[in-house]
C-alpha cells in the first residue's frame, strides 16, 4: 500500500467509527506496524491543521478520532438548535387525515377522496415522518401503501390509532358524497 492508500483507509476507519480508535486496532486493520502508521497519521493530522479543514485528526493515549474544529462551534450549534415549527398546509393536514382514518391506503386512493394529487402532502408528511410506507398492494404497478407513525402518535398524544375521534357515519357519507 502506498501512503496516499494508508490516508484513505485511516480516514475511512476513523469517520465510520465515530468513537475513538486504538493505534493497535488501525495498525491490525491495515495489517502493519506502530512504527510505520504513527508518521502517517501525524502527517495527516498536520495537513488538517494545515488546510483549515472543518475538522481535526485528535489523539488521546494512543486513540485517534475526528472531531470538529471548535471554531466552528456556533456553526454546528445552527444545525441542532430548535428550528422554528412548521406547520402544515390545509393540504397536508387532509391528506394526513385520510391516512390516519383510513390506512394502509395508496396514493391514489388518498387522490381520489381528495379530488386531486396529493403528492406534495404525501412528500410533506414523509419528510416529517407523520406517515410511512408500510407495505405494497400485490397488483399491477405494485403501489405504496401508506399508514402513520409512531411519530404522528407522539405528535397527536396517541397510543394507537385506535385513540383516534370518531368519524361520525354522516361526516363519511358526506365526505364519499363531494370528494367523487
Amino acid at each position: 500500500m502506498d501512503k496516499r492508500e494508508i490516508m484513505g483507509i485511516i480516514e475511512a476507519v476513523l469517520f465510520a467509527a465515530g468513537d475513538p480508535v486504538g493505534i493497535k486496532d488501525l495498525c491490525g486493520i491495515m495489517g502493519m506496524d506502530q512504527k510505520d502508521v504513527l508518521p502517517i497519521i501525524k502527517e495527516l493530522k498536520d495537513w488538517y491543521n494545515y488546510e483549515r479543514r472543518g475538522f481535526q485528526l485528535i489523539e488521546a493515549e494512543g486513540y485517534f478520532q475526528f472531531s470538529t474544529r471548535p471554531e466552528y462551534y456556533e456553526y454546528i450549534q445552527k444545525l441542532h438548535s430548535p428550528q422554528r415549527k412548521q406547520g402544515l398546509s390545509q393540504a397536508a393536514l387532509e391528506t394526513l387525515a385520510i391516512i390516519a382514518y383510513k390506512q394502509p391506503i395508496t396514493r391514489a386512493e388518498v387522490d381520489s377522496i381528495r379530488g386531486v394529487q396529493s403528492d406534495t402532502a404525501i412528500s410533506t408528511l414523509i419528510e416529517k415522518r407523520l406517515i410511512h410506507e408500510v407495505d405494497r398492494l400485490d397488483t399491477i404497478g405494485r403501489p405504496i401503501l401508506y399508514g402513520t407513525t409512531v411519530d404522528f402518535l407522539k405528535y397527536f398524544g396517541l397510543s394507537t390509532v385506535d385513540e383516534l375521534p370518531e368519524i361520525l357515519e354522516k361526516q363519511i357519507t358526506y365526505l364519499d358524497e363531494n370528494t367523487r
